[in-house]
């Protein structure tokens, strides 16, 4: 998949990964429809980080998501 180009399947794409590979319980929160490809390099940085992280603390998984919260429309 390209993720260079900001579309909205990737976006979609990404949150989908994102909330995977941090097994969030409160996946509404993370609706990708709530993201747009406005801040979509951010969102892209933020993909990358947390895909490249074999482990994640619970202190960081916070940070992760207060982050995420503020790339939401």
């Amino acid at each position: 998949m390209d993720l260079t180009n900001a579309t909205e399947e990737n976006v979609m794409y990404m949150i989908e990964e994102i909330k995977e590979k941090l097994r969030m319980v409160n996946v509404d929160a993370m609706r990708a429809e709530n993201f747009d490809t406005e801040k979509y390099e951010d969102l892209h940085y933020m993909y990358e980080m947390v895909m490249k992280r074999k482990h994640i603390s619970s202190n960081e998984m916070e940070a992760i998501a207060a982050e995420l919260g503020s790339l939401r429309k």
